[in-house]
């Protein structure tokens, strides 16, 4: 039941449910993130704490730089059948296509160039 739980606290913010949605297309650097939201990257790495942390996304680090990427198989059956769930209901909205086209921009700039820019 906590599984449970954890997932749909961290499903019940908008915000996060965009994250999820933005990973859909794989991974991003947290920059990336940032940028496509336009809020501080502490509210940013909050909203990837509460997911990560429900097990929806997961990380890697590389140098200086931390990405976060939706889980594959390898993730438990409640984390897919939310994701999957979110994704059904969601991925055509207004809000979901309208992040897609500014990640489609952000993506054809390099991280280290956005996390330059947001220092």
């Amino acid at each position: 039941m906590r599984e449970l739980i954890h997932i749909t606290k961290a499903l019940a913010d908008p915000n996060r449910v965009r994250i999820v949605l933005a990973l859909r297309g794989g991974e991003l650097c947290v920059c990336q993130v940032v940028e496509l939201f336009q809020l501080a990257s502490s509210t940013i790495s909050k909203h990837l704490s509460v997911l990560h942390h429900a097990g929806l996304i997961v990380s890697r680090k590389t140098e200086r730089w931390v990405y976060y990427r939706l889980p594959g198989k390898e993730a438990p059956v409640a984390v897919r059948e939310a994701i999957g769930w979110v994704l059904k209901s969601l991925a055509k909205s207004p809000e979901a296509e309208a992040d897609r086209r500014e990640l489609k921009k952000i993506l054809k700039v390099s991280p280290t160039t956005i996390c330059k820019r947001q220092r």
